[in-house]
């Protein structure tokens, strides 16, 4: 049995969400880059060396490199073999939150209703928090800002059977198109199928966490994504909707068993930022 102090979950927290609004991954650097250098479309190209120079200024000068500083989502990996002492984890999460909102001076823009008052909560909280119970003693956290300009570009369907692969390619490519420069392009489409349709929401946010140039182990999984993102690309969006060769920096798929009778399908964009890290505690 291993103890962890919720306070030391709180501090990671704080950590992260200043550090993802404001440092680009090297491995994300390399890619926009290379996309850079590879767009052959003059107001592509233009588009593109705006976002490289943006994250280089805000990195170097320790500011949000967006105005949209995000709703943190949380992904927790807690080992059943822990034992956490010194309050909750939801309240730790929380507080880390809270903090690291406060300190980075980075926009608040959570509301605590969604339809009627809609009162800004003035701290970035709460959280969206998904925890899943793993064997052993380990913690790792998952922390991500998920702006609304790609979220709100995001969608869902549940397919029949017999539109199979190609009704997911249909509607990936639909989604795209119908997002056009909404969700600030180069982006990373996330696509979840399977399980139903919560589930298939869940494993389209899940395949955005995943790392740069990393494919799906199921080869016929990497193949498609791989064929999905020539089909986004050929859509001509463009970058930031310029025109252009790279609409998408990625496309990612997660699956999970279903049901005969349907294909849970659900889509979610994320901009060129891909704001999130891992954290092992």
């Amino acid at each position: 049995m291993r103890t962890i102090d919720v306070a030391e979950i709180r501090d990671a927290v704080r950590r992260a969400v200043q550090t993802i609004n404001i440092h680009t991954p090297e491995p994300v650097m390399i890619q926009l880059e290379s996309i850079l250098q590879l767009e052959p479309s003059p107001a592509g190209r233009q588009a593109m060396q705006d976002i490289v120079d943006n994250r280089r200024i805000a990195s170097a000068r320790q500011m949000p490199m967006c105005q949209d500083t995000g709703m943190a989502i949380i992904f927790v990996e807690l080992g059943q073999d822990v034992h956490l002492v010194g309050g909750g984890l939801h309240d730790a999460l929380t507080e880390g939150v809270r903090l690291g909102y406060e300190e980075g001076y980075l926009r608040k823009s959570i509301v605590a209703e969604p339809l009627f008052e809609r009162v800004n909560t003035k701290d970035n909280t709460p959280p969206v928090i998904h925890v899943d119970l793993v064997p052993g003693e380990g913690l790792a956290l998952t922390v991500a800002a998920k702006g609304f300009g790609a979220e709100n570009m995001s969608w869902a369907r549940v397919l029949t059977p017999a539109e199979g692969i190609e009704g997911v390619k249909r509607e990936v490519v639909r989604c795209v198109e119908a997002a056009g420069s909404n969700a600030c392009p180069p982006i990373t489409v996330g696509v979840g199928v399977g399980g139903t349709l919560e589930m298939a929401t869940l494993l389209a946010k899940k395949s955005l966490m995943r790392e740069v140039g990393v494919r799906h182990p199921d080869p016929r999984y990497a193949a498609l994504e791989l064929e999905l993102l020539d089909l986004v690309n050929a859509t001509g969006i463009g970058p930031q909707g310029y025109g252009g060769v790279n609409t998408a920096a990625d496309v990612r798929i997660e699956y999970y068993p279903t049901h005969i009778a349907g294909i849970p399908l659900a889509i979610n964009l994320d901009c060129h930022l891909q704001r999130h890290t891992r954290i092992e505690l």
